[in-house]
């Protein structure tokens, strides 16, 4: 028996996996991270080695945090033109927002 496939049409579904349903993901713990390298702020970035290095978070005007080498790995990227990585806004420093957490 032969068969030949005449059309094929596929379908593709995704969704973003915003943690809703489990009401424990919403407390505040589990979003202190930086959104650069995803490690909780407490702990050091992947930049430095080991726990206990100087590693300060740095805030900008619109309110996003990052830890510092983050941030300023990837300022220092073409693919940054110097935007925030969350929402895109021109990266600006929130004056005295440098420090650790």
């Amino acid at each position: 028996m032969k068969v030949t496939v005449k059309h094929w049409h596929a379908v593709a579904q995704w969704r973003w996996d915003t943690g809703a349903a489990e009401p424990e993901s919403s407390d505040a713990e589990n979003e202190d991270v930086c959104g650069i390298c995803r490690v909780p702020y407490e702990g050091c970035c992947p930049s430095c080695k080991m726990p206990g290095d100087d590693c300060p978070l740095i805030w900008g005007e619109c309110t996003h945090v990052f830890h510092m080498h983050c941030l300023l790995k990837w300022i220092g990227t073409p693919a940054s033109k110097q935007q925030c990585p969350m929402d895109r806004r021109t990266w600006v420093t929130a004056e005295r927002k440098i420090g650790n957490s």
